[in-house]
């Protein structure tokens, strides 16, 4: 006899497709220090029959945890062989931001200010943390000096210029979501530009790129944090009366 209390009508809660199921125990294996960086995951069959999944949706999450940056994969056989745990996985979270960039169309607002937070705290840290490799910021604004640039051409400089601060700080975070926000970047800058005005807008801005490294390499974190702030404001202001 059936209880006035069943419900037969009502959808069960979705499950886990059986490659999220794999993806999950192999973080609880990785959270509970069961696997650690630099150690190679057990084999496909192994995985398969400790978790209960076939083969194909080890090998699936594999194929994941791979394009996400967390997994080396080595084929062949030997004690090389086999999948294992990146200790400082890069390129992973730069992808989704990217991604995310791509499906969602983030508004302008949005980005800017997360822009200025990020990069007052690269500023700040440069400045405070000591002498920094420049280095490749540095060629980039010196690529900007070049007079035959066009306007989208400086401006994709541009945006390569401020991920190369952000790498220098060498905070690896930050250093991903800048550059998985770049598109993004690229598409207002560039977006803006004011044709009329572009010449003085342009030397505007290889001003205050250099001015940010010269408060980096003085050590005087309140003036980049400053400078970083303005510079970021400033052409979105400019960008935002041009509509």
């Amino acid at each position: 006899m059936s209880s006035e209390f069943s419900s037969p009508d009502l959808p069960s809660a979705p499950h886990p497709r059986a490659w999220e199921h794999v993806l999950s125990k192999v973080e609880e294996m990785m959270v509970s220090g069961e696997l650690l960086p630099g150690q190679r995951l057990p084999g496909e069959r192994t995985l398969a029959a400790d978790l209960g999944v076939g083969r194909s949706s080890v090998r699936e999450a594999l194929r994941v945890m791979e394009a996400l940056g967390l997994l080396k994969a080595q084929t062949g056989s030997g004690p090389t062989a086999g999948a294992m745990i990146v200790a400082r996985p890069t390129g992973g979270m730069t992808m989704l931001m990217r991604m995310q960039v791509a499906a969602h169309g983030f508004p302008v607002s949005d980005v800017v200010q997360t822009r200025l937070v990020l990069e007052s705290e690269v500023m700040r840290a440069l400045a405070q943390n000591g002498p920094a490799d420049l280095t490749a910021a540095v060629e980039l604004l010196d690529s900007m000096d070049e007079p035959t640039l066009t306007a989208d051409e400086f401006l994709v400089l541009d945006a390569q210029f401020h991920v190369a601060m952000a790498d220098a700080a060498g905070n690896q975070v930050i250093a991903a979501m800048m550059a998985g926000l770049r598109a993004s970047i690229e598409s207002y800058v560039v977006g803006g530009v004011d044709i009329a005005a572009w010449p003085t807008t342009c030397t505007r801005l290889r001003h205050e790129h250099r001015g940010l490294v010269d408060a980096v390499t003085a050590g005087d974190a309140p003036l980049a944090e400053r400078r970083i702030v303005d510079h970021i404001r400033g052409y979105y202001e400019g960008v935002r009366g041009g509509d």
